[in-house]
């Protein structure tokens, strides 16, 4: 997987492997027997996890969320797809790079790894964008992404990535090659034979290949999260009251957690790519000493990248103590449902689960029977005390309702 998947940098094997000039590149051997093991352990883990969040999302589908749990679930869906693909890149690894799969799984893979970087820094950028109108623009903009508006963000975020990562559907395949004791061996690799393109146009086309997947799929993603964060940072620094702002910084430490893990694990690995597609174009020269350590660097870069599908669970449950809760409350609701020691109590215990589950939605509002069940405080004159009251649609991102008493002595007089 490495040697080939950074070809789904877009980078051809055959630069790193058999590199014809003065500057001698080796491979580090120990690269073919623990590469192979970090893959497997981040499958693992990432297929608990991602499914795991998957699962928990999936069975609080009936009730009002958080607008950011729709964006975490399908992070964890991209993530989850992509380490299916591990075992697969794994064998390749340990057997020097030599694919046994066949054309169809190379495009497949390499094309799954391509569409979980992109919906995943996509559903990032959302996440962010999402916080920023929740809370800097919540006083002038009315309440914030509807169930609606965030599906066609969805739809967006995985139509995008979809097209974005065609090319490696369209132009991975398997290729032999000469290894350097003359034995043949197969590899998954990019391939744009079909294009009849010489030497020199193959080598731009596969280096616009590269640098526009780091420019979408990393750097101007970026550039809007950064943007968004220092906005939210002034707001929360000087608009809000500070039991409101509490719960939201709390959200926001998650995903700016999120968003900066997802920003240390991939930046090595388009750095790497980046210098050696300036260097393959004569735009920057590499001297021999850093086209060698990029080269024994190349594979331990994407490794780092792919740890990343499997840290993000284990940040919402370091960090999200509601995500803690929901996985803690589904797994007691399901033992009490199946043991045969509670098999008395079992209906009440599912009575109360359910109903544990539907106010896990809102944020506290105990006050309340139900929150829709109330006039919309678009309809309250705005407390003094508090930003506009329209800013807290949906009930997720309220406050504790207790605290809106104020508001709704103005209904009144609405």
């Amino acid at each position: 997987m490495e040697g080939s998947y950074y070809q789904e940098m877009f980078v051809n094997e055959s630069d790193y492997f058999y590199n014809d000039t003065a500057c001698p590149l080796w491979e580090w051997e120990v690269s073919f027997a623990l590469i192979p093991v970090i893959y497997l352990l981040v499958f693992v883990l990432g297929l608990l996890g991602n499914g795991t969040v998957l699962w928990a999302s999936w069975h609080s589908g009936g009730v009002r969320r958080k607008s950011a749990d729709a964006f975490i679930a399908h992070l964890a869906l991209a993530d989850l797809a992509f380490v299916l693909t591990l075992p697969l890149w794994a064998a390749y690894t340990a057997r020097g790079y030599r694919w046994p799969f066949g054309i169809a799984l190379c495009k497949l893979s390499s094309y799954l790894v391509l569409l979980d970087m992109y919906s995943s820094v996509f559903c990032l950028t959302c996440l962010s964008v999402d916080r920023y109108q929740a809370i800097v623009r919540s006083s002038t903009a009315g309440p914030t992404q509807g169930g609606r508006k965030r599906s066609l963000w969805l739809v967006a975020v995985w139509a995008s990535s979809g097209l974005l990562a065609l090319p490696a559907l369209a132009f991975r395949g398997t290729l032999e090659m000469a290894g350097e004791g003359g034995e043949d061996h197969t590899v998954c690799d990019m391939d744009l034979s079909a294009l009849g393109l010489d030497e020199e146009l193959e080598t731009v086309w596969l280096a616009a290949f590269g640098l526009s997947s780091t420019a979408l799929g990393f750097v101007l993603p970026f550039v809007v999260m950064a943007t968004c964060y220092g906005l939210i940072g002034g707001a929360l620094a000087s608009h809000f009251q500070r039991r409101e702002g509490q719960r939201r910084r709390r959200l926001l430490s998650v995903i700016l957690t999120l968003v900066l893990t997802f920003g240390l694990c991939w930046l090595p690995f388009h750095l790497v790519k980046t210098l050696h597609t300036l260097d393959s174009l004569d735009i920057l020269r590499l001297p021999c000493p850093l086209q060698a350590l990029a080269y024994v660097c190349h594979p331990y870069t994407t490794c780092l990248a792919y740890v990343n599908s499997c840290l993000n669970p284990v940040l919402y449950a370091w960090l999200d103590p509601d995500f803690r809760r929901r996985c803690l409350r589904l797994i007691r609701c399901r033992w009490l449902a199946r043991s045969p020691e509670a098999s008395a109590t079992a209906s009440e215990a599912h009575t109360r689960c359910e109903a544990h589950t539907r106010c896990e939605a809102h944020t506290r509002c105990e006050a309340h029977t139900r929150c829709e069940a109330h006039t919309p405080c678009e309809a309250h004159t705005p407390c003094e005390a508090h930003i506009p009251c329209q800013a807290h649609i949906p009930c997720q991102a309220h406050i504790p309702c207790q605290a809106h008493s104020r508001c709704q002595a103005h209904s009144s007089k609405a």
